[in-house]
């Protein structure tokens, strides 16, 4: 079992920040993603905005490593729960595959929230738990996903400015009729 772990600050305000998260798949950045279908979204006694996904992920593993999982395909599917509380100003998003669980699980948890100082800034924190099971080379496979996650943590965070940034120059100018 190995646990990753980051924090990236994003120069824009909470609500900005959480409108483009909830928007993140597609995007060019990360192609993998190759399909998101909500499965359920509510919003709770308390306002909070409840939303169920399934993504479909295209991975492309290298064909020694799906040789060492005995996988023909590298299609897998995660399903995502998020978790948005505008009072608190709080999204939580947990995640796990539910694809090769018998094989390879990943456990992953993102909180997004407001800079303590700095209301203009939002602070996003990862981790993760991934874990390989019943294989004589799983530490080196865990590694091997440890640095996938972190590459596409990095990938998640363009495609968040660059939704950001996209629906910006898409807004439509405020213009006063006389």
């Amino acid at each position: 079992m190995k646990i990753w772990s980051t924090e990236h600050a994003f120069g824009y305000p909470w609500e900005t920040v959480i409108k483009a998260a909830m928007k993140k798949y597609p995007n060019p950045m990360n192609p993998s993603v190759v399909g998101v279908d909500v499965l359920d979204r509510s919003l709770d006694g308390e306002g909070r905005l409840h939303s169920h996904r399934l993504l479909s992920t295209e991975w492309g593993l290298p064909a020694v490593v799906r040789a060492i999982l005995g996988a023909t395909h590298t299609q897998t599917y995660v399903k995502e729960h998020s978790v948005v509380d505008p009072e608190k100003r709080k999204m939580e998003l947990c995640s796990t595959n539910i694809t090769l669980t018998n094989l390879i699980s990943v456990d992953e948890r993102l909180v997004y929230r407001p800079h303590a100082d700095n209301p203009d800034i939002t602070v996003l924190t990862q981790e993760a738990i991934i874990t390989v099971k019943g294989m004589s080379l799983s530490s080196y496979l865990e590694g091997l996903m440890v640095r996938r996650m972190s590459a596409n943590a990095s990938k998640g965070w363009d495609a968040i400015e660059w939704i950001i940034q996209n629906s910006e120059s898409e807004s439509v100018p405020h213009c006063d009729i006389y």
